[in-house]
């Protein structure tokens, strides 16, 4: 990790932050200096979280080579926070081996691709692949999750919460199953 002696506690560290990234499909990042975490698809490739963004892929807001970002995983299973741990950005050159490597890796968990043939050509001209590289152990994990809430104030927006349902509709539901029974 930081080239320090390694403990058993640090392998496992190491062990629950690559099976959590590889697991999940959405990454929350806080790049250094914003103010707002931003949920990213991404892979895990050689030992860091590689990201394609920018142009017609996702925004890469505020993450630039050289700075600091935190990664938050969410447990896959349960989806609330499983850890939280910091990374330098690393923008990859179009066409080194590792910008290829990430590539292939990114091909991969791309959805719904305009462009599944040609989807490199369009990254090396329009886009950024970054990878986020792990910096000692996680700052959050389980055991040590800071005590205050995380919530987020929902975005003003003209939809309404759900409405109480229709006095009949128990009703209606439960004769159908009365029927087939």
């Amino acid at each position: 990790m930081d080239g320090t002696t390694a403990t058993a506690d640090d392998f496992l560290d190491r062990a629950l932050l690559e099976e959590a990234v590889k697991k999940s499909g959405l990454l929350w990042v806080l790049a250094e200096g914003s103010a707002e975490r931003r949920p990213v698809w991404h892979a895990w490739h050689q030992g860091a979280v590689v990201l394609v963004g920018d142009g017609a892929e996702q925004p890469l807001h505020g993450l630039t080579a050289g700075s600091g970002a935190e990664v938050t995983v969410r447990s896959k299973d349960k989806w609330g926070r499983l850890l939280a741990f910091p990374t330098r950005v690393a923008a990859l050159e179009p066409g080194s081996e590792a910008w290829l490597g990430a590539v292939e890796e990114l091909k991969g968990k791309r959805l719904n691709a305009p462009d599944t043939d040609t989807i490199a050509d369009r990254w090396a001209r329009e886009c950024r692949v970054l990878r986020l590289e792990p910096l000692g152990p996680p700052a959050q994990r389980p055991g040590t999750m800071p005590q205050e809430s995380h919530a987020a104030a929902p975005l003003p927006s003209p939809a309404t919460t759900r409405q109480p349902i229709p006095a009949g509709l128990p009703k209606l539901i439960l004769g159908r199953l009365r029927r087939r029974g």
